[in-house]
C-alpha cells in the first residue's frame, strides 16, 4: 500500500480527500443515518473527529461526487440533486454576554454571502436572521435546507465557571435552535454535534425532534478509528511501532458498540512522532472537572469499574453535573459493561485506555498537592519500597505522602468514604507510575479495597480508619484475620508469586496513617 500524508488536525473532508491525505471512510454509517431519519444529535468528546464528520455531511449534500469516488456511499447516492448547506461552528470565545450573538451573526453573515443573499434589515437578530435564511434559500434554490451545527454546546461550556453567563448563553441558544424546528417545512436534514448530553428540556426544548444516537450501538463507531482502521488504512505507517502498545495506549472508548475505538488524534501523532505520550490529554485542561470533583467530594477511585444508570450520565445542565457525566462526556471513562436490572439499564464505567488512567491520576495529584510533591517521585519511592519489602520504610514514606495532601476532600463522616479517600490516594500513587491496581478486586468472599501487582510479588491492601490511635492494634489485627477469613490471597496462590497481606489504619484525629501490618502468604 503506498504511503499517504498524516491529516493531524485536518478536519476538512475536501483537504483530505484532494490532497492524498489517509481517511477512515465512515460514509456507509452515514447512508444508514439518511436512511434512518432526518434530525440528528451526537456526542462526543474533544478531537474525536466530530468536525470532520460534518464537513463530510456538507460536501455529499452539496453533491461534490469527485470527493466521494471509491467511498462506500458513492454509488448509493444521488448525486444530480444537491441542497443548500448553514453549517455553523461554535469555536470562539463567548466570555462576554454579547460574544455569542456576535459569533452567530457573522457566521450567518457569511452563509448570506456565499448564496448571494441580500440582508435583511428586519433581520437584526440572530434567531430571526436564520428564519430568513432558511425560507430564502428554500425558495431561491428549489431545495430544502441541510443545517448542521459544530461544537453547539461551547457557549455553555466555556463559562461553566460564570453560572449566570452559562445560564444566558444557554437561553440564547435554546430560542436560536427552536427556530430549527420551526422552519421545518424550509429543512431536509439537522445534525447537531457537541461533547455535552445537555439535556432537551433544557437546551433543545425548541428542537425537540432530535433522534440522539450518542449511545445507538449501531453508530458507535461512527467517530473515531477501529482495529480493522488502524491495521488497514494505515498499515504503511506500523512498521517499527508496538501493535500491542498502540492497543494498550490508546484503544478502549466505547458508545455500547461491538468495537471500540481510538481517538484520531491520538494515532496521528503517534503515527507522526513514532513515540508513546498522552497526546490528547495534553491538548485538554482538566481544571474545571477536577474542582468539580473537590467540590462533590469523589475520588477516582469511587467512579472506577462503578455501575451508574443510564440515565446520569446522559444528563447534564449548568445546575446539574455529576462527576459521572462529567468523566463520561468528556473522555476520561468510557462504558466497558452494561446490564439491565428491571427497567433500568446500569452501564459500568472505567478509564478508556492506560493514555488517560495515567494522565489522569497524575493530575489529580498534581491538583491536590499545595507542597510541590512530585507525584511521580512518590508512588516511584513507594513502589520501590514495595519491591524490596521494606514495609518500614514503606510506611513511612506513605505517612508522609498523605501528610502532604489537604484534607478538606473529605468532610463527611461516612468512615466508608475516609477508607476510600486514603485508599485513592495510595491507588493514584500507583497508577501515576503505571503499576497495575486494581480496585475492589473480588474474591470468593468479599472484596479487597486495593491488589498491586509489581516486582513479580502482589500486595492486598486493606484500609481501616480508627478513631485513637489506641485502638491501631485491634484493628490491625480484626482486619488481617479478616482477610485470611475471607480467603483474600486464595486466587493468586496460582500465580507463583509472593502475596502480601497488607492492612494500613488511619486514625480519624490524627488525620494521617498511623501503622500498617503485613503478613505473607505461603
Amino acid at each position: 500500500m503506498t504511503r499517504q500524508r498524516l491529516p493531524t488536525g485536518i478536519q476538512d473532508f475536501e483537504t483530505i480527500r484532494s490532497e492524498n491525505f489517509y481517511y477512515v471512510d465512515k460514509t456507509s454509517l452515514i447512508q444508514q443515518l439518511l436512511d434512518d431519519g432526518r434530525h440528528y444529535f451526537l456526542s462526543r468528546p474533544r478531537r474525536f473527529g466530530k468536525s470532520l464528520l460534518i464537513s463530510t455531511l456538507k460536501a455529499l449534500f452539496k453533491g461534490q461526487d469527485i470527493l466521494f469516488k471509491g467511498l462506500d456511499i458513492h454509488d448509493y447516492w444521488d448525486w444530480s440533486v444537491t441542497h443548500p448547506v448553514v453549517r455553523l461552528s461554535f469555536g470562539g470565545k463567548y466570555n462576554e454576554p454579547e460574544e455569542i450573538e456576535g459569533d452567530v451573526l457573522e457566521q450567518l453573515e457569511g452563509i448570506e454571502h456565499e448564496y448571494g443573499l441580500t440582508s435583511a434589515t428586519a433581520s437584526n437578530t440572530g434567531p430571526r436572521r436564520l428564519r430568513n435564511i432558511l425560507r430564502r434559500l428554500h425558495q431561491t434554490t428549489g431545495q430544502r435546507v441541510v443545517v448542521l451545527v459544530d461544537e453547539y454546546d461551547k457557549p455553555i461550556l466555556d463559562v461553566l465557571r460564570d453560572p449566570a453567563l452559562a445560564c444566558a448563553n444557554r437561553e440564547y441558544l435554546r430560542g436560536f435552535y427552536g427556530i430549527i424546528k420551526d422552519s421545518a417545512e424550509h429543512v431536509r436534514f439537522v445534525f447537531v454535534t457537541g461533547v455535552s448530553m445537555f439535556s432537551k428540556v433544557s437546551l433543545f426544548s425548541g428542537l425537540n425532534n432530535l433522534k440522539d444516537i450518542s449511545l445507538d450501538p449501531r453508530f458507535a463507531t461512527i467517530c473515531g478509528y477501529t482495529d480493522a482502521d488502524i491495521d488497514t488504512v494505515f498499515a504503511p505507517e506500523l512498521e517499527g511501532l508496538d501493535r500491542n502498545a498502540i492497543r494498550q495506549w490508546y484503544n478502549g472508548y466505547n458508545w455500547r458498540g461491538t468495537e471500540r475505538v481510538y481517538n484520531p488524534y491520538d494515532v496521528l501523532l503517534l503515527l507522526d512522532h513514532r513515540e508513546f505520550r498522552p497526546y490528547w490529554f495534553e491538548t485538554g485542561n482538566p481544571a474545571f472537572l477536577l474542582k468539580i470533583l473537590k467540590e462533590k467530594s469523589v475520588s477516582l477511585r469511587e467512579l472506577e469499574n462503578r455501575m451508574v444508570d443510564r440515565a446520569l450520565i446522559s444528563k447534564f445542565d449548568v445546575d446539574s453535573i455529576s462527576a459521572e457525566a462529567l468523566l463520561f462526556q468528556t473522555g476520561y471513562l468510557t462504558i466497558t459493561d452494561e446490564k439491565q436490572e428491571g427497567h433500568r439499564t446500569l452501564y459500568c464505567l472505567d478509564y478508556p485506555n492506560r493514555e488517560v488512567q495515567l494522565s489522569l491520576n497524575d493530575e489529580l495529584l498534581v491538583y491536590l498537592n499545595p507542597k510541590d510533591i512530585v507525584p511521580l517521585d512518590e508512588g516511584k519511592t513507594l513502589r520501590d519500597l514495595l519491591e524490596v519489602n521494606d514495609f518500614r520504610g514503606f510506611t513511612e514514606t506513605l505517612k508522609a505522602y498523605f501528610a502532604s495532601i489537604p484534607y478538606q476532600w473529605h468532610t463527611t463522616g461516612d468512615v466508608a468514604r475516609y477508607e476510600a479517600w486514603y485508599a485513592g490516594l495510595l491507588q493514584m500513587g500507583f497508577r501515576a507510575i503505571g503499576v497495575d491496581v486494581r480496585s475492589e478486586e473480588a474474591s470468593s468472599h468479599g472484596r479487597a479495597d486495593l491488589v498491586i501487582l509489581t516486582g513479580g510479588q502482589v500486595f492486598i491492601v486493606e484500609v481501616k480508619m480508627v478513631e485513637t490511635a489506641t485502638e491501631t492494634e485491634g484493628a490491625l489485627e480484626a482486619a488481617l484475620a479478616q482477610m485470611r477469613d475471607r480467603g483474600y490471597a486464595e486466587k493468586y496462590k496460582g500465580r507463583k508469586e509472593l502475596v502480601h497481606l497488607i492492612v494500613i489504619a488511619c486514625g480519624r484525629e490524627a488525620r494521617n496513617l498511623l501503622d500498617i501490618r503485613v503478613e505473607p502468604v505461603g
